[in-house]
Order: structure tokens, then sequence, then C-alpha cells
């Protein structure tokens, strides 16, 4: 379920990029690499834009 109506993101997609964003964040503090938890948040972002793609192709039917 999208947390809005013009949100891709469900609830936990919001939550998990909000944790990997702080992780994120710390680790650039700490001027450690950070392209691993980068790619997460990339592919958490793409499947729920590909998930509300399908949706929306679904409806103009």
């Amino acid at each position: 379920m999208p947390a809005s109506k013009h949100d891709p993101h469900s609830l936990r997609e919001l939550a998990a990029t909000v944790v990997l964003g702080y992780r994120i964040t710390r680790r650039q503090e700490k001027g450690k690499p950070t392209g691993r938890l980068e790619r997460q948040v990339d592919r958490i972002r793409d499947k729920a834009q590909e998930r509300e793609d399908n949706r929306s192709k679904g409806r103009k039917k």
C-alpha cells in the first residue's frame, strides 16, 4: 500500500530508505564508503517505481 496517492513507496520502503539515509550520513561523517548502502536505496526506489508503473498501466486499459 503506497504511503500516499502521489508516492510509489510503501510505508516499509519509506522507513527503510530513511534508516539507510541515516546510515549513509553516519558513514560519510566517519569517512567510510557508502556505495553499498546507496545501491540498496536505489534498488528500493526502482522497485517501488516499477510496481507503480505496472499498476498505472493496468488502470489505463
